[in-house]
């Protein structure tokens, strides 16, 4: 779509500019289940309703999308292209209709044809393309640009299978494949005309040419194909439409037809297994050497494939590469496609002829990174035999940028050994691993952290010896969400009193919101917005007795905590506090606890045993709590297997008390925490990521924070991480641990948890322990807060009125008009 300029008045169809209205939108639908379902009424299934419904409003995309692409040619408006390992764009056909302002007339018209757009919403599946924040922040990102008219391209891998669904048996997760595609994709266009070769191993030959430029040639010894597909992505009001280009992947010679004859079955399509495997899964396991290859495969894939493309797409409308850096931007999204930076020069320099200079000023001019993590083992490196057989012309660029890098570094007074080796982009301490980090840094003439706090302790710690080196390169710019989907769409009772309260203006500017802020002390208000969250909570009630069998009472307090399952998001300090809660439940029954429902979502990796065996905790756990009468129903607990957008749409606006409880330091800056305080939550959470700021804006009162900070965890870890004593000064927190350690809670094999509660107790890293006592705490102020239902509600809506700043249309504005100099235009 992106390179076919079409005459849009000759194929639009009428009405096709604004509103359709239901009986126009009933005749499309009619339309597509004939002509493109192949279906008459009498016999067409809810899968068959819902292909010709997503059909119809794709149509309506289409033109867009035509009249989007048309304008950008025309006026050459400087091009954002995002890459992205992940686009955890959720369902779309829901999504879609609100932006073009169809989803009540679409109701309407299906409602005549006896069809339910509830459920044909949820037979769509979830697109399997990411797994938590990044993927889901990207997919935020396209959306506000596309609201904003930058325009832009997200490039990625089409995932056949994504992640992996989450299936939870006998309390252990289990993983099955995604198989999103089983049944094709209505919102994508396979675009074989954009297909790319990208190369894997062999050699690299030096050959001297008649001007006696010496000119390096790579011999890939293995071809794959790179073939796109496109999903058109509206932003509000349908005004302008974006292309989200996904690459799979497919062996050039798919069938050996000489070994299928020779009845080698196997080796007939060894090629098509081996390539395909680059586009099958997201995050395949590293444990292996092999599995570590296929992951540079699936980074080097995307990124080669996406910068080939965009060049192509430059060179055609500007005719010269030299001029990429003035009319394209390309953000890296964290460390995954750093890779890039060595292919735009090995792309400049050896197929475009350029000398070294030129190529690293054009490549610094186009590049800008997001760096998602203070973890080291998450900047990714890369050993340096792996690089040289599998990428071997990028590792001489790799090689001479380094060296380049480190003569400036000298020349500029930075002499110290032990600076130049953190500089450098081979770490020689850990068997030589290429940093990728450091290369997305230095390629970059902008390097971007995701919260106030993040950005300040990454000028501190992993990025400090380069931002010595390179000062101003790194700035922030906090995350956002796509506010009308994380409110207007997933939670409609609150959306309506909004709506009703502040008019349809506050749709456009999540900053309107502010106005709600004039009602928080309104009986009426709090009642109306207490009923919108019972409702939700009913929904989800429902949802958790058909996952589960098990029942929640809407009116207890949800306190739910929905995260990636890590060690460092702390799901273990939040259950070590159910334990004891439990404890003091049963001990204590004269002490007026706040019935309470905690509420767990998130996968483990698959190759984190750690993270396996805390989901195995809460479930069992949650066994042993749910089943205890002297409870007296103030006491549940509950996992929910297999979290994904659809899931968090439901859950978000239904929660009561937001866990956010990171160690300090170590969350960049979390989009969860938005999505649950724009929808009501109070927060319960320590001072990391973009606490700092949700606290700044929503106000202490209206918050629970508690633990160390970013400061006092490095201060407690130079002291020593053996919790020994901290565990015997709190006697709560040793009878919980004597516990789940002894098998009060896996009475099947008692010794499950021995490891587990022996790493808490002297290898405390992410200080569990030492934050346990002021977290109790918290939570007991929070049952007092929430016995305060007036002071509660008010403090509800204050969350919701004050955290629009947290909008992703506020975000990519930032990213645009400071890192891009690309132009958008804001919501009038």
């Amino acid at each position: 779509m992106d390179d076919v300029r079409t005459d849009v008045a000759k194929v639009t169809r009428k009405g096709s500019g604004g509103p359709q209205t239901a009986a126009e939108l009933k005749a499309s639908v009619l339309a597509e289940l004939t002509y493109s379902v192949g279906k008459i009424p009498e016999v067409a299934t809810s899968r068959d309703w819902y292909l010709a419904v997503a059909f119809a409003t794709r149509d309506l995309i289409v033109e867009r999308w035509m009249e989007s692409t048309n304008a950008v040619y025309a006026d050459g408006r400087k091009r954002v292209y995002y890459l992205s390992l992940e686009f955890l764009i959720g369902r779309l056909l829901f999504d879609a209709m609100t932006n073009l302002g169809i989803a009540e007339p679409m109701e309407e018209a299906l409602k005549e044809l006896g069809v339910s757009l509830t459920e044909l919403r949820r037979i769509e599946p979830d697109a399997a393309l990411g797994n938590g924040g990044l993927g889901r922040l990207a997919a935020c990102f396209m959306d506000s640009m596309a609201t904003l008219s930058i325009a832009a391209h997200g490039y990625g891998i089409r995932y056949d299978n994504g992640l992996f669904r989450q299936f939870i048996r006998g309390g252990w997760q289990e993983e099955a494949p995604e198989d999103w595609l089983i049944h094709g994709n209505p919102w994508e266009f396979e675009r074989p005309e954009y297909s790319y070769a990208i190369g894997f191993g062999g050699s690299v030959e030096m050959v001297q040419g008649d001007d006696e430029r010496t000119r390096h040639i790579w011999h890939p010894a293995e071809t794959v194909e790179a073939v796109a597909y496109d999903t058109p992505i509206i932003g509000w009001r349908g005004k302008h439409v974006n292309t989200l280009r996904l690459w799979s992947a497919r062996a050039l010679d798919p069938f050996k037809l000489d070994a299928f004859n020779a009845a080698d079955y196997v080796a007939a399509f060894s090629d098509t297994v081996r390539a395909e495997a680059i586009s099958k899964v997201l995050y395949p396991s590293d444990a292996t050497p092999a599995g570590q290859e296929l992951r540079l495969r699936q980074e080097y894939f995307f990124a080669s494939a996406s910068l080939l493309d965009l060049i192509r797409r430059h060179i055609k409308q500007y005719k010269d590469v030299r001029t990429l850096g003035e009319h394209a931007a390309v953000q890296l999204n964290d460390t995954h496609p750093a890779i890039a930076i060595a292919e735009l020069m090995r792309i400049l320099i050896d197929l475009n002829g350029l000398e070294w200079d030129e190529a690293w000023a054009i490549a610094q001019a186009t590049f800008s990174y997001t760096n998602h993590t203070l973890l080291p083992e998450a900047l990714e490196s890369w050993p340096v035999p792996l690089m040289e057989r599998l990428l071997p012309r990028h590792m001489q660029i790799i090689y001479l940028i380094n060296a380049a890098h480190l003569d400036s570094a000298r020349r500029r007074g930075f002499i110290d050994s032990s600076l130049l080796s953190s500089l450098s982009l081979i770490d020689e301490h850990a068997g030589r691993r290429v940093r990728m980090g450091n290369l997305a840094f230095i390629g970059s003439h902008k390097i971007n952290g995701v919260s106030a706090l993040h950005t300040d302790l990454m000028r501190k710690t992993v990025f400090h010896s380069l931002n010595a080196v390179y000062p101003g390169r790194i700035t922030n710019k906090t995350n956002g969400i796509t506010f009308r989907r994380w409110l207007m769409e997933c939670n409609p009772g609150l959306a309506g009193i909004i709506r009703s309260t502040l008019g349809d203006h506050a749709l456009d500017s999540a900053e309107a919101l502010k106005g709600l802020a004039g009602y928080a002390d309104d009986a009426s208000m709090q009642e109306r917005v207490a009923a919108a969250r019972r409702a939700a909570k009913s929904v989800l009630a429902r949802e958790v007795a058909a996952q589960l069998s098990q029942r929640i009472d809407p009116d207890a307090m949800f306190d739910v905590h929905i995260k990636r399952i890590h060690e460092y998001k702390r799901q273990l300090l939040n259950i070590l506090e159910t334990v004891a809660r439990y404890n003091a439940i049963r001990a204590n029954p004269t002490i007026e606890f706040a019935p309470r429902v905690k509420i767990f979502a998130g996968k483990a990796a698959a190759s984190y045993t750690q993270a396996k065996l805390i989901i195995k905790l809460a479930v069992d756990v949650a066994r042993v709590v749910n089943s205890d009468p002297t409870v007296r129903g103030l006491l549940k607990v509950v996992f929910l297997p297999n979290y994904n957008v659809s899931l968090a749409e439901t859950i978000i606006p239904a929660v009561d008390l937001s866990e956010q409880i990171s160690t300090a330091g170590m969350e960049a800056s979390g989009t969860g925490n938005m999505k649950m305080a724009l929808n009501g939550a109070l927060t319960i959470g320590t001072l990391d990521g973009a606490n700092v700021e949700l606290r700044d804006l929503v106000g202490d009162e209206n918050i629970f924070i508690f633990g160390l900070t970013a400061a006092e965890v490095e201060a407690s870890r130079s002291q020593g991480i053996d919790s020994t004593a901290r565990i015997a000064a709190s006697p709560g927190l040793r009878e919980a641990l004597d516990e789940i350690a002894s098998g009060v809670f896996s009475n099947d094999d008692i010794g499950r948890y021995h490891g587990l509660v022996d790493t808490l107790t002297h290898h405390d890293y992410f200080m569990v322990c030492a934050d346990f006592d002021a977290y109790f705490a918290t939570q007991m102020r929070v049952d007092e807060a929430w016995r305060d239902r007036k002071n509660w509600m008010r403090s509800s809506i204050l969350n919701t009125a004050n955290v629009g700043w947290f909008s992703s249309d506020r975000t990519i504005a930032e990213y645009a008009s400071e890192i891009w100099n690309a132009p958008f235009k804001p919501l009038t």
